[in-house]
């Protein structure tokens, strides 16, 4: 079988399953993505990338809930323009697997009309219930619930763009149109669990020269953006309280200053400098650590030295972080919104709380520290939750093969 990913910034989420294709006999996997969005990714080495030159975005006499659109279908047009040139020299995949968030889907069976084609499906907005208008302290207005109700049109079009689907949890397909669930599975991209693992010896050096090894009082919080929607401000609010009450904690904040989903702070600003000012007089600065973003053998190790890791979201994509956390070992601290609380059950695998409340944060968190023993069951059933449903080897993986087998003609 000939199969073509594509994926603007390949090998994204399909890193595990294309790689393993790859190696199965009677496979031929190509790729396709992005060459400027490809410049900070770790390629597959076995796998090489027809890479196609960004395109532009939408200008500004375009109206502003139409911009997303307009890039949609200028990216759209783009894959299509380089893969033509590769279909003349011979590329014909019996199926596409693809992202569609991006307009990466719209006109793949147009130019290759033998092929069955897969979306990758991870969310469809919903002006109520759900992200927007979640978070009092950032309402929302009309031209929010505008703008939502645009976005989707770009979900739209790969839906009917797509032969099928999937998305990575139950919470995130229920978000879509009922008459589409029925064509959209649910898979998670899965977790290698094999090095995803606790390890009681583990130890890092931080950027900032500081040494950390398991047992020591550490907090963590891991995002790839410290913002909102990941709750950081939410984390920050409640360190005050745990580190007056645990004079020996430490803190390890792993995440960048970007912002990957939500609004932009004003120009100038970061969401770190802005609630790290929020209480910078009731904490000591040198007990916060915050690392940026890591390589990734230095991320496993934080979650492996963390005596109490907290994860929040508003009801959105649920982060691989979460569940890597969990397969690490760590006690999870989590906000109690729906895609976390698919995956933990307070006092079960973990402890929830509402998003909203620091000072329920805080109390679990001092609670965690001064007492890691009593939590030791609920780190042994993260672990064992995530081996069970979210393996990539047991699990993702032949899930994800009996998929691409509904779709053989």
């Amino acid at each position: 079988m000939e199969i073509l990913f594509v994926h603007p910034n390949f090998p994204g989420q399909f890193r595990r399953f294309a790689a393993a294709l790859a190696r199965e006999p009677d496979m031929q996997i190509h790729a396709v993505g992005d060459a400027k969005w490809m410049e900070d990714t770790a390629p597959l080495p076995e796998l090489p990338v027809m890479a196609y030159p960004t395109p532009e975005v939408a200008g500004t006499s375009t109206h502003a809930y139409a911009r997303n659109f307009e890039s949609a279908v200028r990216r759209g047009q783009q894959i299509v323009q380089t893969l033509l040139t590769h279909k003349r020299q011979g590329l014909e995949p019996d199926l596409i697997i693809a992202h569609p968030g991006w307009g990466d889907a719209f006109y793949l069976k147009d130019i290759f009309p033998g092929a069955r084609v897969i979306g990758l499906f991870e969310y469809y907005y919903r002006a109520r219930g759900a992200d927007v208008g979640f978070d009092p302290e950032y309402p929302m207005n009309f031209d929010d619930l505008f703008r939502v109700h645009s976005l989707n049109a770009t979900q739209l079009l790969a839906l009917e763009s797509c032969d099928g689907g999937y998305c990575p949890t139950a919470w995130q397909r229920s978000c879509f149109p009922a008459h589409y669930q029925e064509r959209l599975s649910v898979i998670h991209d899965g977790i290698d669990t094999d090095t995803v693992a606790p390890d009681a010896n583990a130890t890092i050096t931080l950027p900032d020269g500081s040494t950390h090894r398991a047992g020591e009082e550490i907090l963590t919080y891991v995002s790839r953006s410290l913002e909102p929607y990941r709750g950081f401000h939410i984390f920050m609010r409640a360190l005050p309280r745990i580190l007056e009450t645990r004079p020996n904690c430490q803190v390890i904040i792993v995440g960048s200053d970007d912002v990957s989903y939500g609004k932009q702070p004003p120009i100038g600003q970061t969401y770190r400098q802005r609630y790290l000012g929020e209480i910078a007089n009731r904490i000591d600065p040198s007990r916060l650590h915050f690392t940026g973003r890591l390589p990734y053998q230095d991320y496993l190790k934080v979650l492996q030295i963390s005596r109490a890791h907290v994860y929040l979201t508003y009801p959105f994509i649920l982060s691989w972080s979460m569940l890597e956390a969990m397969s690490s070992g760590c006690l999870m601290i989590a906000s109690a919104t729906p895609p976390v609380q698919e995956v933990i059950n307070n006092g079960e695998n973990g402890l929830l709380f509402q998003f909203n409340e620091p000072v329920t944060l805080a109390n679990y968190a001092i609670k965690a520290l001064a007492n890691p023993e009593q939590y030791q069951e609920l780190r042994n059933q993260a672990r064992q939750t995530v081996v069970a449903r979210y393996d990539f080897n047991t699990i993702c993986y032949p899930a994800f093969k009996q998929l691409i087998k509904q779709f053989e003609w």
